[in-house]
């Protein structure tokens, strides 16, 4: 809360129009400067932003006449469509809430999230029928459900209707009122590995704030991950997931050319990557990994191809991978509830031009972008120095963050506490304004009187050429409390015995570029890692399984 200590304030012309940040207003410069543009779904969808601008108009009629008003939530089960774009600016601009559902939790999570939301209409894809047939008499306050389909002549089951055959009957006309910038405009659910999802909401002054400052750092650099208005934008971040990562409202207003993909597979993203000649895209690292891994990858070129990767730490063996290629590969941080995007890994042009030192500051979490107040912190909330050694909890401040858990008070004083959003995330700062985010606090590994990275010793095992993916995680020790446990997923037709990978490490230590104590103790070769919903690496879940947790 801000008080005014005397200052003079404004007192605007009675006509004066006094221009509420709404989620709307990111439609005026696409439409004015390049209504021609497209946006395309697979090979199913083609149309201009001015038909995109129809569309939307559509959609709020359609669900006007479904009996949605100011206030009320519609939730979306889909995956990256057309369709999907247009609920992220119809259903705010009617002053109602968008929730996005995350389709990867388990029936149970997704009826208990719709339930919590309080959504009346929801919007579901064929591929969902029969999540939605399993949990539909437990959702509580849906009313109506509408089918999404990329085909129309399916039958329709219990849903009031099918998307495009109740937008085609729709005003194109609606109008679209102003209202306190303030209002809810989206709510989503984390993706924790315990207790229930908790609710994020955020109004549309937040996501208008949030397009304009990401646009903005997007397009500071003077080259290295500079987002243009000749670029083609092809999200590999799921849309329920923080907006993906708020990236389709920045495409918009840039009036990009923009390319849904549908569900992701490697070889149908490469296939659109080809075609459509896109060059701006975001995913973690979990994807690029299938990217770089599949064999289509050889037919396409992919150089200039800017990949924000976020949602965990990009190794430098991966990100090596990927520049290899010509892929302009860098990371941002965020979290469900920062909206999400914090920082992003721009080289400054003084540190660029060595190859060691640019892998390193790709990799690294990178430098706040506008009006992020970001600090590392010790228990009691005093800053630690900012010389890339010491480490601190990240909290920040900025206007996009969410003010709280839906429903949940206690939770949103522990996140809010001492007036700064506590990420629980450890990192340093180093003198040039980097964050290294350097582990979460329940993954940090205590041994030997010190603590382990596990996200460092990750790194330096990603290094090694046999290596394809590594987790590592704390295992309990009679004698050092915990040591290292390295889960190693193997190349293809490579081999490599767990003394190699400790040996590997110790090269590093014994250079001092890590501890000696993050020389692993057990190395267990695995087929695959459990991951998250969301494409991160589910550290919960393997405490749980291999040190018994």
């Amino acid at each position: 809360m801000t008080t005014n200590h005397g200052g003079r304030l404004i007192e605007p012309t009675a006509s004066a129009y006094g221009y509420p940040l709404l989620v709307r207003h990111l439609l005026h410069t696409p439409l004015a400067i390049n209504p021609e543009q497209e946006i395309i779904y697979r090979d199913l969808s083609r149309y201009s932003y001015r038909e995109f601008g129809a569309r939307i108009g559509r959609l709020a009629s359609a669900l006007a006449g479904l009996g949605v008003t100011a206030g009320d939530t519609v939730a979306v089960m889909d995956w990256d469509s057309h369709r999907y774009l247009e609920c992220y600016f119809a259903v705010p601009m009617m002053a109602a809430v968008l929730m996005t559902v995350n389709v990867r939790l388990s029936p149970e999570q997704i009826a208990y999230t719709i339930n919590h939301s309080g959504a009346s209409v929801l919007l579901v894809n064929d591929e969902f029928a029969s999540v939605l047939d399993e949990i539909r008499d437990r959702l509580a306050d849906v009313k109506v459900v509408v089918r999404l389909s990329d085909e129309p002549s399916a039958p329709t089951a219990a849903c009031v209707g099918e998307y495009e055959a109740l937008l085609a009957q729709a005003d194109p006309d609606f109008r679209f009122e102003d209202f306190d910038e303030n209002t809810c405009a989206t709510t989503f659910y984390t993706t924790g590995t315990t207790g229930l999802p908790k609710g994020v909401f955020f109004s549309h002054r937040q996501l208008v704030l949030h397009t304009l400052a990401t646009m903005a750092a997007l397009g500071a650099p003077q080259a290295q991950g500079r987002l243009h208005r000749d670029d083609v934008y092809m999200p590999i971040t799921p849309m329920f997931h923080v907006h993906a990562w708020g990236m389709p409202y920045i495409a918009t207003v840039l009036g990009l050319r923009q390319i849904y993909p549908g569900r992701y597979t490697p070889d149908g993203l490469l296939a659109l990557v080809a075609e459509h000649r896109v060059s701006f895209s975001h995913c973690v690292p979990t994807i690029l990994h299938m990217l770089l891994g599949s064999p289509a990858i050889a037919q396409v070129d992919v150089r200039g191809w800017k990949i924000i990767i976020g949602g965990s730490a990009l190794p430098k063996g991966l990100a090596q991978a990927a520049l290899e290629r010509g892929i302009d590969i860098f990371t941002g941080y965020g979290m469900s509830e920062t909206c999400p995007i914090l920082t992003l890994a721009q080289i400054k042009t003084p540190l660029a031009g060595e190859p060691d030192r640019e892998l390193a500051l790709r990799t690294r979490t990178g430098l706040p972008i506008p009006l992020v107040d970001l600090r590392t912190v010790d228990e009691a909330m005093q800053d630690v120095p900012r010389d890339g050694q010491a480490a601190g909890e990240i909290v920040v401040r900025a206007p996009w963050l969410t003010q709280g858990y839906l429903g949940n008070p206690a939770a949103s004083e522990a996140l809010w506490h001492g007036g700064y959003l506590h990420t629980n995330d450890i990192g340093t700062i180093d003198g040039d304004g980097y964050l290294q985010v350097t582990d979460r606090i329940k993954d940090v590994i205590k041994t030997g009187g010190e603590w382990v990275s596990s996200l460092e010793v990750e790194d330096v095992i990603s290094r090694h050429p046999a290596v394809a993916e590594v987790a590592v995680i704390g295992v309990k020790d009679a004698k050092w409390g915990e040591r290292p446990m390295a889960l190693v997923v193997l190349r293809e037709g490579m081999q490599l015995a767990a003394e190699d990978v400790r040996a590997h490490v110790r090269s590093y230590a014994e250079r001092g570029q890590v501890s000696k104590y993050a020389v692993p103790e057990q190395v267990s070769f695995v087929a695959a890692i459990d991951k998250t919903s969301v494409g991160k690496i589910n550290k919960k879940g393997l405490r749980e399984r291999y040190a018994g947790d």
